[in-house]
């Protein structure tokens, strides 16, 4: 008896966390902030997504330290309350690869020997 006491605890117990788990959790919004409000928010958390809109939401960063290793940043605008395009942070982007411009050093001119 005590292993199925034990059982039907364990599974009562997964159930409870996986109802108050992340899901449950609402995104903060930018449009219910001030534009203070969201950068500061961005700055004190890091990384933190939030959402700009009724179905839109993306993911905000205070610096490149939050980004993994081949991306960079760029300078994120989002609506608020009090300002249709503030600036809140950044977002992750990837970085852009190193093209050659100019001559790739293969030649193609003459010079040949008759």
């Amino acid at each position: 008896m005590k292993n199925r006491f034990t059982t039907a605890s364990f599974a009562a117990a997964m159930i409870a966390l996986v109802a108050t788990g992340a899901a449950a959790q609402p995104r903060p919004s930018t449009l219910a902030m001030s534009c203070g409000q969201a950068r500061a928010l961005v700055a004190s958390r890091g990384a933190i997504v939030l959402g700009t809109g009724p179905h839109t939401y993306d993911r905000y960063v205070a610096h490149t330290g939050f980004c993994p290793h081949d991306q960079t940043t760029e300078p994120a605008f989002e609506p608020t309350r009090d300002n249709p395009q503030c600036y809140i942070g950044n977002r992750c982007i990837a970085r852009r690869s190193e093209q050659p411009t100019g001559d790739s050093g293969g030649g193609g001119g003459g010079g040949g020997m008759n």
